[in-house]
């Protein structure tokens, strides 16, 4: 499993498998679901990630995210290893998910802990 810097499962992460398969249905049926799942509109095109810890295409967010600056400038694999965890900047990204997905993120983050 590749974990994001927030915990994300990479793997699962439908934006990184359209990337990784050029699938472009499965890129339209994520901006679909993730412009009315995060209130925010969404292309097809924006749909492009190889996970935020390689070189390559990047969502939107994922270049300004306070969440990946920090890891990035801390040399982190993901928060978890921080420690400072949990932290605010943490915390208030967490807090913008879907319950479900925040949770399995701070499960993936706490259980991945301080192995670097």
């Amino acid at each position: 499993m590749r974990t994001a810097c927030c915990g994300l499962d990479c793997d699962v992460c439908e934006a990184n498998m359209a990337t990784k398969a050029n699938d472009n249905a499965l890129r339209t049926a994520t901006a679909e679901k993730w412009s009315k799942m995060y209130n925010h509109p969404m292309k097809p095109e924006d749909i492009n990630c190889t996970g935020c810890r390689v070189q390559g295409a990047k969502i939107g967010h994922c270049l300004v995210c306070a969440v990946r600056k920090c890891c990035m400038e801390r040399g982190h694999r993901h928060c978890g290893v921080c420690d400072q965890y949990p932290c605010k900047t943490i915390e208030d990204f967490l807090g913008m998910m879907p319950a479900e997905m925040a949770v399995a993120n701070r499960n993936r983050l706490r259980n991945g802990t301080r192995k670097g």
